[in-house]
């Protein structure tokens, strides 16, 4: 019998909403390599994968499901349960693909990426980080409706290091002003997100919005670089 290391944590418990077999199937499959990721199943809707697994730690989402539900009410349902979510395509609908950039995602993947993409990506949101795929960063060039934050140059200087994971003491220095004035950047920019209609409440958020707009890369797509 395997002896149990106290010291190992548990593993992030994932479950995924998408009404084709086979691809959970594959799914389950596909985690069954990480240990620090479980799979506990499927299901077709996002209220029957809540009533099923009441411990979640993310839900991989298909954005296009046959109950006909929107993608944008999905991942606020999901979001005030208080469960990660990463958008799961095919890519067949651009208008749905925009409408979920736009949420609370931590990402989104294409069905059609090779399987250690879709696990890195996984593995990523069920660590709470952004999944910034090409996906993503096209589904936001391409929405003529994306309303910018018209950010000051400094603005966005604070931005792309800060929402990068630079300290506030790094961002400082490198930028000859204050810790404090960097906190004060910050908050503004923060700000003029919740103008735009697009609020970041969080340093991922703050990093989804430096990729959208343009003040950190947006990642190259397999194969390209």
């Amino acid at each position: 019998m395997d002896s149990i290391d106290p010291l190992r944590p548990d593993p992030h418990l994932i479950a995924l909403v998408d009404d084709h077999s086979i691809v959970s199937v594959a799914f389950e499959a596909l985690l069954a390599v990480r240990p620090d990721l479980e799979y506990v199943g499927s299901t077709e809707t996002v209220e029957e994968v809540l009533d099923r697994f009441p411990r979640l730690d993310l839900v991989v989402l298909d954005i296009r499901l046959s109950d006909g539900s929107s993608p944008v009410n999905n991942v606020a349902r999901l979001s005030s349960a208080g469960v990660k979510t990463l958008a799961f395509t095919s890519g067949e609908d651009p208008y749905l693909v925009r409408l979920t950039a736009k949420t609370e995602v931590l990402g989104i993947v294409r069905k059609s990426e090779p399987p250690e993409v879709i696990l890195d990506a996984v593995s990523a949101a069920a660590n709470n980080q952004p999944v910034v795929s090409a996906e993503w960063a096209s589904a936001v060039d391409a929405d003529p409706e994306f309303d910018r934050a018209n950010l000051s140059p400094q603005e966005q200087r604070v931005l792309a290091m800060f929402a990068d994971g630079a300290k506030a003491q790094a961002v400082a220095y490198a930028n000859q002003i204050s810790p404090a004035t960097v906190e004060d950047y910050v908050r503004r920019i923060r700000a003029k997100y919740v103008r735009a209609g697009r609020p970041a409440p969080t340093k991922v958020d703050l990093y989804k919005r430096a990729v959208e707009d343009g003040f950190l890369p947006s990642p190259s797509s397999p194969g390209t670089a």
